[in-house]
């Protein structure tokens, strides 16, 4: 009978616990449409009576390339695969519903093969007895492949915690904790004012990569390339991790679509307390629309502020921890580590005063066919300058994507102009890529390029004089 008895128990402790399992599993259920990049909650519908929970329909199983989807079960969560293409900010609706305290695990991984050559026509300049002009020698091979790992935390309705660290990196090839940040969407204190606040509200904290225009939601962020539909960054690349916080008003109704942002950070990569004087706050602002004009047309325009009176480190165009796509090219110094910005242009470095920088961003999405752009003008010196420079950068890109979004197509025009540091004149610096790309699942995706870029009236004693490179990159990525 102690026997019987026990089993027993077991059996109704077993039926309970698998009748809350199916319950929960109903009631998180998402549908996902990896072409759109959106998310749609569907809870499944509950069970009429609560104590006929044990024989309620188990949610039905997706198929296809759905089924190779992660779910998500964060809410107000930009996804790290397929989905999370042409999303910006991360979204204000829930995505999913909230039942409790969640983590997730995610993480991204990318591999390159390098096809590139260069050369330039700068004069020799020899220190003891080497000519520091002469570029480095490449060929053709494998990069390093570099990963990302992410961790989220639901602690809340609304809030959430999310950390990205770059678990190798061409710069920081030990793990490299990127950012760590709180989300608030939603009030954690029944105010209803306070509630009903947040329904338009979002609020930003803590060590992150700061919305600064709308270019660094389409780049390759380390390990994650799912999001640029080709290999390499701008050449003038506006990004950077920073202390502090953003509030973002996102009103309904009439002004559906509006974006505005206002933040206040640190102005540095790191949170740092030395050197006072050399230090002021960063203040950043953003305004725009985000529209879906019909199923077939989407169409938003955002224009961003950063200024910045002065920073013992300026870090808004040399803030990437990454490094360049393109391994070597340019460089005159064979540490990869050192120098691994390739390829880029960092006009802003060290102690600078008075940096201001703005940036517009068009975009707009007819059926399969994209068209980003970037406006961008920055001005500042740094602390040994007597005059401030200013530096403009163009970007055109044109990607069209076919069946489902699985096939892309895509082209880029990037032209970066202005003063340098050190160079009496203005300097030209100009990218062509051409490429396209395959999505094998929703995780997984191959692309590749042709890219050209040239330098044009660089003095003759610097090593950019005359310089060159071009070839093909391939690259394969994973993210989940």
């Amino acid at each position: 009978m102690r026997t019987n008895s026990t089993f027993s128990r077991l059996a109704a402790l077993t039926t309970a616990m698998a009748a809350s399992v199916t319950v929960a599993g109903a009631q998180q259920q998402v549908a996902t449409t990896a072409t759109t990049g959106t998310t749609a909650t569907t809870p499944a519908a509950a069970p009429a009576d609560s104590s006929d929970s044990a024989t309620a329909a188990a949610p039905t199983k997706a198929s296809g390339r759905a089924a190779l989807l992660p779910p998500i079960v964060m809410q107000h969560y930009r996804p790290n695969d397929q989905r999370g293409i042409n999303v910006f900010e991360t979204p204000k609706a829930e995505g999913v519903a909230f039942s409790g305290f969640k983590l997730s695990f995610g993480a991204a991984f990318t591999q390159q093969f390098q096809g590139l050559g260069h050369s330039n026509t700068a004069t020799p300049k020899v220190v003891a007895g080497t000519n520091v002009n002469a570029l480095v020698p490449i060929g053709h091979g494998f990069n390093n492949a570099v990963a990302n790992g992410y961790l989220n935390a639901q602690l809340a309705r609304g809030v959430r915690v999310a950390m990205t660290s770059y678990l190798s990196a061409r710069h920081h090839q030990e793990t490299w904790v990127k950012d760590g940040y709180l989300l608030i969407d939603d009030s954690p204190l029944a105010i209803a004012p306070l509630a009903k606040l947040m329904q338009y509200v979002t609020v930003k904290a803590g060590h992150f990569e700061i919305n600064y225009g709308d270019a660094h939601f389409r780049r390759t962020d380390n390990g994650n390339a799912m999001y640029n539909p080709l290999v390499g960054n701008y050449i003038l690349d506006a990004f950077t991790t920073q202390v502090g916080g953003e509030v973002y008003l996102r009103p309904g109704g009439l002004a559906q679509g509006l974006v505005v942002m206002g933040g206040l950070t640190n102005g540095e990569e790191k949170g740092m307390i030395q050197s006072p004087i050399k230090r002021s706050p960063a203040f950043l602002g953003k305004i725009g629309v985000d529209r879906q004009l019909t199923n077939d047309v989407r169409v938003r325009l955002t224009g961003s502020a950063y200024s910045q009176s002065r920073a013992a480190t300026q870090v808004l165009f040399s803030g990437d921890r990454g490094g360049s796509r393109y391994y070597d090219v340019l460089e005159t110094n064979p540490d990869e580590k050192a120098a691994a910005w390739s390829g880029a242009v960092q006009p802003f470095s060290g102690s600078t005063i008075g940096l201001h920088a703005q940036m517009l961003n068009p975009f707009v999405k007819v059926r399969g066919l994209e068209y980003f752009g970037t406006f961008e003008r920055a001005t500042g010196r740094g602390v040994a300058e007597t005059a401030p420079r200013t530096i403009h950068q163009t970007v055109n890109e044109l990607t069209y994507r076919v069946l489902g979004d699985q096939l892309f197509a895509t082209g880029r025009y990037n032209t970066v102009s202005g003063r340098l540091a050190g160079i009496a004149d203005d300097v030209h610096v100009k990218r062509t890529q051409l490429g396209g790309g395959w999505f094998l699942t929703p995780t997984v995706m191959m692309k590749g390029e042709w890219v050209t870029q040239k330098y044009l009236d660089f003095p003759t004693t610097d090593a950019r004089n005359g310089g060159q490179f071009k070839g093909f990159m391939v690259e394969a990525t994973v993210a989940f």
